[in-house]
């Protein structure tokens, strides 16, 4: 009998070397994505790529009038005409701003775990509310385009004034959980009597008055 145990011991364990046990859900490991620099890569390649077309576009837009005239020897136009420089100079903006994005939203462990816990955005939001600003600056202080650059100006000023709006109040995630007030309006500009200070100054008041 105690041979015939053995026997069924020893024919268990061949077996399970032989056929090792299905890993479960939670022997399963996630794969370690920290090696993998495919999108950083990338990321930093088409960022310094629009880099370089935006300098084309702002600082020097000569050099695509070079490149791209097809006229020889006298011919040659000496500059770019005021819509050219209007349009480059804007362009060329917007690809600086998509570049910045592109730089600021890389992938990684460490940003996606503080994302998960922070107020829900948009990763272009800032970028591209800086560069409306600034162009719809720029059209404003523009008089050579003809009404393009008031067109311009109310566009990008709308977007630009109204991602500010979404960076400042936009979210809950600033919202005190005692006094339900938005701490944001608490410093100047802001300085009123519903501001997060003020309401938790009266509520320690009141607390204090209770006790």
């Amino acid at each position: 009998m105690a041979a015939d145990i053995e026997m069924d011991d020893l024919v268990q364990r061949r077996q399970q070397a032989s056929y090792p046990p299905k890993p479960t859900d939670a022997n399963v490991q996630p794969e370690d994505d920290q090696n993998d620099e495919t999108i950083p890569v990338w990321t930093w390649a088409s960022a310094i790529l629009l880099l370089v077309m935006s300098a084309c576009l702002t600082i020097f837009p000569r050099l695509l009038l070079f490149i791209s005239e097809t006229a020889t020897g006298d011919e040659r136009r000496p500059g770019l005409t005021p819509l050219e420089a209007f349009l480059a100079l804007h362009f060329g903006i917007w690809l600086a701003a998509t570049a910045a994005a592109l730089v600021l939203n890389i992938p990684s462990t460490s940003t996606s775990a503080s994302a998960a816990n922070s107020a829900p955005s948009h990763p272009l939001l800032a970028p591209l509310t800086a560069a409306s600003l600034l162009t719809s600056f720029i059209s404003y202080n523009t008089n050579n385009v003809g009404a393009l650059s008031f067109i311009v100006f109310i566009g990008s000023g709308t977007i630009g004034l109204w991602g500010l709006w979404t960076i400042l109040f936009a979210g809950s995630s600033l919202v005190s959980r005692k006094t339900g007030a938005d701490k944001r309006t608490s410093s100047f500009l802001f300085g009123n009597k519903s501001a997060a200070s003020v309401q938790k100054k009266e509520w320690k008041k009141g607390k204090g008055r209770g006790d």
